[in-house]
């Protein structure tokens, strides 16, 4: 039952994307189940889920392509909604597998404990076979043979999984590109998948490519997805109990006006903006590469005379080693690229050696960063008459720095991303980070997936060229 003073969610969301051909919806039937067992929604929550499972006249959702995408602020009912909406789903289609996932550890527990009460429903706990309660391995089983398992990406949870039919990402605001391609997978083959995404506005530092990529698209008019954002107007005067109200529909009956008064005394205004009332920052991205500039740099035919300059590094986890490359031109421009990139777990590491000492005697500059694991090969180089050039925190600020600016100036040139997937991928997924209270950065990685050390090995090679003092093309006057 609801109430005339419920708000429907096209009263209240700020913006409001559908997919078009629907032709009607599974919630109807599915909140009938609800009330029965007296699983209450209220009337924004009974749109959110009418959207989520509204059918096109081919029988498929109208968001299976795309996904429902909601931002609010939080303790608004997110998980309340879509949670239940997932275990009567599972209690209606036998066999069913969803996956919820959350970035942190504490909410995907949450999330499953949650869940688990409703073992103790006097109607919906006979549906439940059994809990699976080990950590990583978190499961509910129903007896017509549907499953939600629950883990959180920070561990790594999704990957390998497959055949799955429902797939919630909670947390979405801390969610890579990186992250979502290893797992939208997993449902590639349910007949008729669901994908949820839902978040909080992020905050800067976030790793939020994905979600504020969703957003983007949806804003953009692109079909096929459900977009959802539930928010404070933008210039909300933030003690405007009004704009609680707007941006949260459960203040205050479920939210509290002492809960709401406690973050907007403890929290700092951009974050009460954002934590509490749902508004967006108008420029919430962490890329540390405008993906414009980095375009335009793009060459298909790279002038390679010059000198020229490699460097080496790994990934944190050492599973990875790549081996970026340099030409420095007589005009100072510069042209990057991976020579050489494998898996340091199949492929080992001695073949770097060999390789850089291959190329010694034509060679400009080699240069490792000091922090870096390839350090563990300088002892083998140096066996190999390779001299490399070692870099500490503050030539990572410079070399960072100058990767910027020859960028912005339009002299550092790169092959198409197509013909350097892990460069692109992670100029895609680099932030930056401070080095020193001067002012300068370093990259960064964007998530616990992203391998970033293509980058970084590029940008160590071209800054090896600008600091080395040899030039092997220098022809040697002979002494009479």
């Amino acid at each position: 039952m609801t109430t005339p003073s419920e708000p429907r969610l096209s009263d209240i969301a700020t913006h409001l994307t559908r997919p078009t051909g629907i032709t009607g919806s599974d919630f109807t039937r599915l909140n009938r189940v609800a009330a029965k067992c007296g699983i209450h929604f209220d009337r924004w929550q009974q749109g959110v889920l009418w959207l989520l499972l509204a059918k096109r006249g081919d029988g498929r959702y109208a968001c299976g392509e795309g996904g429902l995408v909601l931002s609010s602020c939080r303790q608004i009912g997110k998980t309340y909604t879509i949670g239940n909406a997932v275990f009567l789903l599972c209690v209606a289609h036998p066999n069913l597998t969803a996956v919820w996932t959350a970035h942190h550890t504490r909410t995907s527990d949450q999330t499953f404990n949650d869940l688990c009460a409703l073992e103790r429903h006097p109607l919906l706990g006979r549906y439940i076979d059994r809990i699976r309660r080990a950590n990583g391995q978190q499961e509910l089983r129903f007896k017509n043979g549907s499953r939600i398992m629950f883990g959180a990406r920070e561990r790594g949870f999704g990957r390998g999984l497959h055949s799955v039919d429902v797939e919630v990402f909670d947390e979405a605001q801390i969610l890579t590109q990186s992250a979502l391609d290893n797992m939208v997978a997993i449902v590639n083959t349910s007949p008729n998948p669901l994908v949820v995404f839902m978040g909080n506005p992020p905050k800067p530092g976030d790793v939020s490519e994905a979600f504020e990529d969703k957003r983007r698209a949806a804003l953009d008019g692109v079909d096929g997805i459900a977009y959802i954002e539930l928010s404070a107007d933008k210039d909300a005067d933030l003690d405007d109990h009004d704009q609680w109200a707007k941006a949260n529909p459960s203040y205050p009956n479920r939210t509290s006006e002492e809960a709401m008064l406690r973050m907007r005394n403890l929290l700092s205004d951009d974050s009460f903006r954002r934590e509490a009332l749902g508004i967006w920052d108008e420029h919430t991205a962490t890329h540390a590469i405008d993906p414009t500039l980095w375009e335009q740099a793009t060459t298909h035919e790279p002038n390679m005379e010059g000198l020229k300059g490699f460097a080496i590094d790994m990934a944190p986890d050492r599973t990875s080693i790549c081996i970026g490359a340099a030409v420095k031109h007589d005009d100072g421009s510069l042209h990057i690229e991976v020579a050489a990139f494998k898996d340091a777990r199949h492929d080992g590491t001695r073949w770097a050696i060999d390789w850089i000492h291959e190329r010694w005697p034509t060679t400009a500059a080699v240069t490792i960063d000091a922090q870096s694991p390839a350090m563990s090969l300088l002892p083998d180089l140096k066996k190999a008459h390779v001299r490399p050039i070692i870099t500490n925190a503050s030539d990572m600020g410079r070399a960072c720095g100058k990767f910027l600016d020859d960028l912005a100036a339009g002299t550092l040139t790169h092959l198409p991303d197509d013909d350097q997937p892990a460069l692109a991928l992670a100029v895609k997924n680099a932030a930056t980070r401070p080095i020193g209270n001067s002012g300068a950065i370093g990259w960064n990685k964007m998530g616990a997936d992203t391998d970033i050390s293509p980058l970084v090995a590029c940008t160590l090679a071209a800054y090896g060229l600008s600091v080395t003092t040899r030039n092997p093309n220098r022809k040697q006057r002979v002494m009479r």
